[in-house]
């Protein structure tokens, strides 16, 4: 039936998946206990030889297998070529779409942002500025590590082919059907259900409130990060004026002088604190997004319900029919030519009536049986997710904490040197 796929076994999945069960992901072996994966450089490319306004970055993907015994287990050739390659950002997309139509039951890591979020006067927009594509760099290989500390995705074959093969690796839209899967499976919130799953739903919402939260906060950060990197920069004015007052005062020269090179110090030092900083947003640009995929997956769950109820539609549709053909009532065909159906005809709709209505009663119950498969599935992943957004909002927020303490201890230490430096002023 199309619409959303639910978590069939895995036939691309390697040692170490279990596809659909629940208790899959209870199973915490992962590829990132056996291996290393590395982005560590990106690269600036020409695109043709004559057109040399045609740039493109490739990023660098470095694998290195860290447990020799597990290695040697494998027999089924998944691992065979371990090293480096480069990849374009287009190419990370694709293993997303495939991913994301695969396992539309798992909350997907997402990849870093494409255009600049949030920006303001100090981040730079153009996305072959060094200092994004490095972000960028960082971004994808996070990315890579979430697939690879994923009990499931780690483990899919077309994964392992993106870190091994330079050709052939990407799937076959044809054969896989991924495509399609990803544009039907991502359609808007079915309306007028009749029956909601509560938990999707309260999971739905709280996605919502999550997205809004993500971006109230970064909004709220880039509002700050421009007024402190303004209010830090305008410190070198004192530090010109305190440079220039140094030349015309005989007593004071020396202390002056010292004190707006501390001025100085005050306005430059801003600038490392806040690309520190930037790096802690994309953490949270992360759980924007992948509040996103949260949405995403209660919204394949209200794809499959909207079948099971069409499927129970349908059955009952065609009860009606079999309930007026019993009770004697002629069709709307039958009506209009002035015929009647004869004993035998009527006999002979009854009797396919009845066939349809158990063809459709079996499709009612595939379809209720791959809901119910999808939602335990998907449940597992979503107490997954919320783990681990524990775990990493915690660590963002405490390291957040102490580069504001950071930075707050060397702005003390700096007025302190200008304190002393105006008080030796004889």
């Amino acid at each position: 039936m199309a619409g959303v796929t639910t978590p069939p076994t895995d036939v691309n999945a390697g040692p170490g998946s279990a596809g659909v069960h629940s208790d899959s992901t209870k199973k915490k072996d992962a590829l990132i206990n056996h291996m290393d994966i590395n982005v560590p450089e990106a690269e600036k490319r020409i695109n043709g030889a004559l057109n040399l306004h045609d740039f493109y970055t490739v990023y660098l993907i470095e694998t290195k297998v860290t447990d020799p015994v597990w290695l040697q287990n494998q027999k089924d050739g998944t691992i065979v070529r371990l090293g480096s390659l480069w990849r374009r950002y287009t190419e990370f997309e694709v293993l997303h779409n495939y991913l994301s139509s695969m396992y539309p039951y798992i909350v997907l890591p997402p990849l870093p942002e494409k255009r600049v979020m949030f920006s303001w006067q100090k981040v730079a927009t153009d996305t072959f500025d060094p200092d994004f594509v490095d972000r960028r760099r960082a971004g994808l290989e996070n990315f890579l590590l979430r697939i690879a500390s994923h009990p499931i995705l780690s483990f899919n074959q077309q994964f392992l082919a993106f870190l091994q093969q330079e050709q052939g690796w990407q799937p076959n839209a044809k054969e896989h059907g991924y495509l399609q899967q990803l544009a039907e499976s991502t359609q808007k919130s079915m309306i007028g259900l009749r029956e909601l799953d509560k938990r999707f739903e309260q999971v739905k919402n709280y996605s919502n409130e999550l997205q809004g939260n993500m971006t109230n906060i970064l909004r709220v950060r880039a509002i700050l990060a421009e007024r402190l990197y303004g209010i830090h920069k305008l410190h070198a004015n004192y530090g010109r004026v305190f440079s220039e007052w140094s030349a015309v005062e005989k007593d004071m020269g020396d202390g002056l002088q010292k004190a707006g090179h501390y001025l100085d110090s005050v306005a430059a030092g801003i600038d490392t604190a806040l690309e520190e900083e930037e790096l802690l947003a994309d953490q949270l640009k992360e759980y924007l997004f992948t509040a996103g995929a949260l949405h995403t997956v209660c919204c394949r769950h209200e794809m499959l319900q909207f079948q099971v109820e069409r499927a129970q539609d349908l059955v009952q549709q065609h009860v009606s029919k079999l309930e007026r053909v019993q009770q004697g009532k002629t069709s709307l065909m039958s009506r209009i030519f002035g015929t009647v159906d004869t004993d035998e005809l009527r006999e002979e709709r009854v009797s396919v009536l009845e066939q349809r209505i158990e063809e459709h009663k079996g499709s009612v119950s595939n379809t209720i049986e791959q809901r119910d498969t999808f939602s335990k599935a998907a449940l597992v992943d979503i107490e997954r997710f919320q783990e681990q957004k524990v775990i990493d909002m915690r660590e963002t927020f405490a390291n957040y904490i102490m580069l504001q303490m950071k930075i707050a201890r060397k702005g003390l230490q700096t007025w302190t040197h200008i304190r002393d430096c105006l008080e030796s002023i004889n």
